[in-house]
């Protein structure tokens, strides 16, 4: 692409060599739109009318910008002194032949559809779906439309977890709240493990009593892999596999939900798509931290800031009054997760990086 020479401006196909001595004076013999080229030769003296995206005839090597032309009958005099080339998209300079344009691993934009329909692209190869089952557990969930009771909740975390995945790209069958029931637990565990790519679901993972999710699974033969991580919010994230299907239990404090979607179920939808690793590696940014010294951690933690430009060409990580993992209405606030490695103290002024929200 282009398929032919191309003129990439309105005006005027020429010879070059034609304006040896300067600007002057040619006889228009014809033009050249987009989809009707110009028939015949173009002698020395010569020229023709020609349009953006039209062909240039194969006597001709530049195009002077109709800007530049005074018209008098056929007489057009062009007050340029044009190079070889000058106005001309030449064929093959976009994409030669068997030239890749887009490698497998890559997950199609709006514009990807104009590349594959402009090389013939028809039909266009993709990968399936991966199809995640979303299963939120917990005595005291409600839905948003009900009116809690005594030590009841509204149940939120769903919503967030199946609209972004979504956007990475998953097919969501949403099972809402089950009870903590291990009988109704393996129930539903088994339906969905035979059914789905990933399972993931959220709370019923910590130490307590009623934390059933983790030995609910093993009991439907998914392998642990680990209980745990290095984080703060989310420790007690699980994690497991059932043949080839993934299963990470979250936790359900909502900013721990969030923590554990975006670090470790996020970039496994993007493996599971054949994605190219830059979509699943995650890339941090760097912002300097405007709030006061931090306490010292052996997990990571992350802290929901609001981002401001700063005169020098950084942003600023201002830290927001934020009361727990549950605090989900100072979350909504938020523009970034503000990222402390382990053992870290930061004290304002310093840089670090943050996940953007």
């Amino acid at each position: 692409m282009p398929p032919f020479e191309k003129s990439a401006v309105d005006g005027f196909a020429v010879r070059s060599a034609d304006f040896a001595a300067g600007p002057r004076a040619l006889k228009q013999v014809g033009e050249s739109k987009a989809g009707t080229p110009f028939v015949g030769r173009i002698a020395p003296g010569e020229c023709v009318a020609i349009y953006t995206g039209a062909e240039v005839p194969p006597d001709c090597d530049a195009v002077v910008m109709v800007e530049k032309s005074a018209i008098a009958g056929t007489t057009v005099t062009l007050d340029d002194q044009p190079q070889r080339g000058q106005h001309v998209c030449h064929r093959g300079e976009d994409v030669r032949v068997d030239e890749i344009v887009l490698a497998a691993g890559k997950r199609l934009t709006p514009i990807d559809l104009s590349v594959l329909s402009a090389v013939g692209c028809e039909p266009v190869p993709v990968t399936r779906r991966p199809r995640v089952a979303l299963i939120t557990t917990g005595d005291e969930l409600v839905a948003p439309h009900v009116k809690p009771g005594p030590g009841q909740i509204r149940e939120g975390n769903t919503f967030y977890l199946a609209a972004r995945a979504r956007a990475a790209g998953a097919e969501v069958l949403n099972l809402g709240v089950l009870p903590d029931d291990e009988v109704v637990l393996e129930q539903k565990f088994r339906e969905v493990l035979a059914a789905c790519d990933v399972v993931m679901t959220t709370g019923g993972v910590s130490m307590g009593k009623y934390d059933l999710v983790g030995a609910v699974f093993e009991r439907c033969a998914v392998e642990p892999v680990f209980h745990k991580v290095a984080i703060k919010p989310g420790k007690p994230l699980w994690f497991g596999m059932h043949g080839k299907v993934s299963v990470f239990g979250l936790p359900g404090n909502p900013v721990s939900c969030l923590i554990g979607f975006e670090v470790f179920v996020r970039p496994a939808l993007a493996k599971l798509e054949g994605a190219s690793a830059h979509e699943w590696t995650e890339r941090l940014r760097i912002g300097r931290w405007r709030g006061g010294a931090t306490k010292e951690n052996p997990r990571q933690q992350n802290l929901p800031v609001r981002i401001e430009p700063a005169a020098d060409g950084h942003v600023d990580l201002v830290p927001l009054e934020w009361t727990s993992s549950a605090d989900i209405v100072e979350l909504s606030r938020a523009q970034a997760l503000a990222v402390i490695e382990p053992y870290t103290i930061v004290t304002t002024g310093e840089l670090l990086p943050y996940r953007r929200l």
